[in-house]
């Protein structure tokens, strides 16, 4: 087999938690247009497995990715109306169009996190990040902008000033930056992201299914449709919640104060 024939994304299960890895250590994990697509299928095949609570997001070798492999190949299918030409049943990881997850992702990054990678963390929900990390979204410094959503997300995670400060000068930054602006959540030794990055996914994955749905998914439609339309929709979710085993192996776990076993229904 090639380089060229070479999978790009690697696929793991550890219980309810779904892994999904950028695997091309020789080129910093840069992404190219099959690598993109393979990360697509990987997010609709996470979205589509009923078992799967969490995916974890990580690079292989010691990069996250060093951004974009041929960015004259990649840029005109990610601004045409095809897009990247995803494989049937695949999710656009950065949720800029077609069919969204429902489910949470974690990132672990390390090394080199630029441009695109960095947009993953944005449409990511939580990100531990190496300390060894710089971070950039370097495109103005390509003659280009930024096109995975960083436009739009970037200014609403950290602040404008801040998103303004590293997009506009295409600037590198570290990790302890990225976590005094709200970028990632936390920072851990070199070697030591994806371990705590699968910590954390377990114990979401331990919550009942349906309810960190719900929370995500309001949470959601309060960033894009506003503050009232998330509160109109509190009330019936609740009701829902309240009405299925989850809930009632949650009462039963609280008043017998032991672990509960959710069953996502």
């Amino acid at each position: 087999m090639t380089s060229a024939d070479a999978s790009r994304i690697v696929v793991e299960r550890r219980g309810h938690v779904f892994l999904i890895g950028l695997s091309r250590p020789e080129k910093r994990n840069a992404a190219d247009v099959a690598m993109l697509r393979e990360l697509a299928a990987a997010y609709g095949a996470f979205e589509r497995d009923d078992t799967a609570r969490v995916a974890v997001v990580h690079g292989v070798g010691d990069h996250f990715t060093g951004g974009l492999d041929h960015l004259g190949d990649i840029a005109p299918r990610m601004s045409s109306a095809d897009g990247l030409d995803l494989v049937e049943g695949g999710i656009d990881p950065w949720g800029l169009r077609g069919a969204t997850r429902s489910k949470p992702v974690v990132m672990a990054v390390q090394g080199s996190c630029l441009t695109l990678g960095v947009e993953l963390i944005l449409a990511s929900d939580i990100t531990v990040a190496a300390d060894s990390t710089r971070f950039g979204q370097i495109e103005v410094s390509r003659a280009i902008l930024p096109f995975g959503g960083a436009t739009v997300r970037f200014p609403r995670t950290v602040g404008w000033g801040n998103a303004m400060r590293w997009m506009l000068t295409g600037d590198l930054f570290d990790a302890t930056e990225a976590h005094r602006i709200g970028l990632v959540q936390e920072v851990v030794p070199h070697g030591e992201q994806l371990a705590r990055a699968i910590a954390i996914a377990e114990r979401i994955a331990a919550q009942a299914p349906l309810a960190v749905a719900a929370t995500l998914a309001n949470a959601r439609i309060a960033e894009l449709a506003g503050d009232g339309a998330a509160i109109d929709g509190l009330m019936p979710e609740l009701r829902r919640l309240a009405a299925t085993e989850d809930a009632a192996i949650g009462m039963k776990a609280f008043l017998t104060r032991t672990e509960p076993e959710y069953l996502g229904r």
